[in-house]
């Protein structure tokens, strides 16, 4: 399951969303969120659907990557359309003695679980199709022009955390495997019982962790690195007609959502 993580995971191509502009994705990311949660009806999710089977034809990432990615939230996906069916008043569907489904509940929960997927389907296409030097110049430049004063520095810090995502998943892997060539159980029992037999998993890594920190942080201090000021690229950021086009569809998206906002 730890495998199946595709957040901070990149994949070489040459589509139309790989050779964007950073700053363009990073906004149009933000904007497809923006579109995303104005979606309040039938219509309104039929058009967020359609999108984003678009956006993930452009990119051409295998679709069953973005599924494995939305995997390891299925607890969280049966938890929020549970709670939304059992515990929302309204026109009763079904009932078995405290027990009861409304058809607001049954409708607002599906909308919210799909609204959890539609969000990580998307963020993980950022990364996917996004180098993390590109990531980082494109995070930075869209935080120096909010007039943040530190934006190079949150920018590289969230670049590193996003880089070592799949990097811990992979030392995570290695422990699990380690532990049980020596009789670790990390799969019979119930959900408590796997969640506790985690729990030895937590101190190599959590050590494995500040070691790399500490490599990454001398290698920097090796290269003289010394943050953002008088910084140069070698390649500097610059947007062409596909990014120009692309912020009129996410526009034009974000319109339609709000058009169909309070629709079916």
């Amino acid at each position: 399951m730890l495998k199946d993580i595709t957040i901070g995971q990149y994949v070489p191509g040459e589509s139309s969303i790989h050779n964007m502009d950073p700053r363009t994705k990073i906004i149009s990311v933000v904007l497809f969120m923006v579109g995303l949660f104005m979606a309040n009806s039938l219509y309104g999710y039929v058009l967020v659907t359609l999108f984003t089977i678009a956006i993930i034809l452009i990119s051409q990432i295998p679709p069953l990557m973005l599924i494995k990615g939305i995997r390891p939230l299925w607890i969280i996906l049966v938890l929020t359309l549970g709670l939304h069916i059992f515990m929302t008043e309204g026109q009763i569907i079904w009932q078995w003695g405290f027990l009861k489904i409304t058809y607001e509940g049954l409708r607002q929960g599906v909308f919210m679980a799909l609204r959890l997927v539609y969000l990580v389907t998307i963020t993980s296409l950022l990364t996917l199709t996004t180098t993390p030097i590109l990531l980082t110049d494109g995070i930075e430049s869209v935080l120096k022009a909010l007039f943040i004063p530190v934006a190079h520095e949150l920018a590289m810090m969230m670049t590193i955390a996003l880089r070592f995502i799949p990097t811990l998943i992979e030392e995570t892997e290695k422990i699990m495997k380690a532990q049980m060539a020596r009789g670790a159980d990390f799969e019979s029992g119930g959900l408590i019982a796997r969640a506790k037999s985690l729990i030895p998993l937590l101190v190599p890594l959590f050590l494995s962790s500040f070691r790399r920190a500490d490599e990454l942080a001398m290698a920097m201090e090796a290269r003289c690195y010394r943050g953002g000021e008088n910084r140069t690229r070698m390649k500097q950021l610059k947007m062409y007609g596909r990014d120009y086009f692309a912020f009129i569809v996410m526009f034009t998206f974000v319109g339609i959502s709000f058009f169909f906002r309070n629709g079916v």
